[in-house]
């Protein structure tokens, strides 16, 4: 289960306000990576937080509820063409920044999840791998962040109809590769990503049709 030792590591350096940041969708083949920055208070009841991967859907809901009512939050997205032009690591590190941006007030340092802190922010950081199994508040962010994007992909799912997006929330799941060959591709999909790439460069040589292998 996370705890607070890493934090509590920074509070005894004279910190007080330490953000934990996560991020959601490095892996999917359509819709945005999405970043989360929490600042959990003193006190804060934090029962049944962890890694949001470990949550069940209605669980990180009823999470999130607590959260956003008790603690400091800041939620950030890039979308596909930025995914497609910074690459995912770029993309992922930009979602990361512009969360602890959005959040309501600076913090005073943050602990990201992962080997990387964004660069260009206003106080110190650190990188914490497996961060979301290690540190409350990456936990926390790990869930908002699971959770919108989860809805961005359900509501996704109206405009662009046959990728079932709001079951596979985007990513290459049998159903979604399939999607991909018989209808296309729709403008949440990441043409930097292969298998997008391939139907898209197949689509414009005139080499593939709908329906057809890539």
């Amino acid at each position: 289960m996370p705890s607070d030792e890493i934090a509590a590591r920074w509070h005894r350096q004279g910190y007080r306000r330490i953000a934990g940041v996560d991020e959601v969708g490095r892996g999917p083949l359509a819709g945005p990576v999405v970043a989360a920055a929490v600042i959990l208070p003193d006190g804060f009841d934090a029962e049944g937080i962890t890694d949001s991967k470990a949550l069940s859907a209605s669980r990180r809901k009823a999470l999130v509820r607590r959260i956003v009512a008790g603690a400091e939050v800041g939620v950030a997205y890039v979308p596909a063409p930025a995914i497609d032009r910074l690459n995912i690591h770029g993309a992922t590190l930009l979602a990361m920044r512009r969360a602890i941006e959005a959040m309501p007030a600076p913090p005073d340092a943050v602990l990201c999840d992962g080997k990387f802190v964004p660069k260009g922010l206003a106080c110190p950081g650190e990188a914490v791998i497996k961060g979301d199994s290690k540190v409350l508040a990456i936990a926390a962010a790990s869930i908002i962040a699971k959770v919108a994007r989860d809805a961005m992909m359900e509501a996704a799912e109206t405009h662009f109809p046959g990728y079932f997006f709001a079951k596979n929330a985007g990513y290459p799941a049998p159903v979604h590769k399939a999607a991909l060959i018989n209808i296309g591709l729709c403008p949440l999909h990441r043409l930097s990503f292969a298998p997008c790439r391939a139907v898209f460069e197949a689509a414009t040589t005139g080499r593939f049709e709908k329906g057809q292998s890539a």
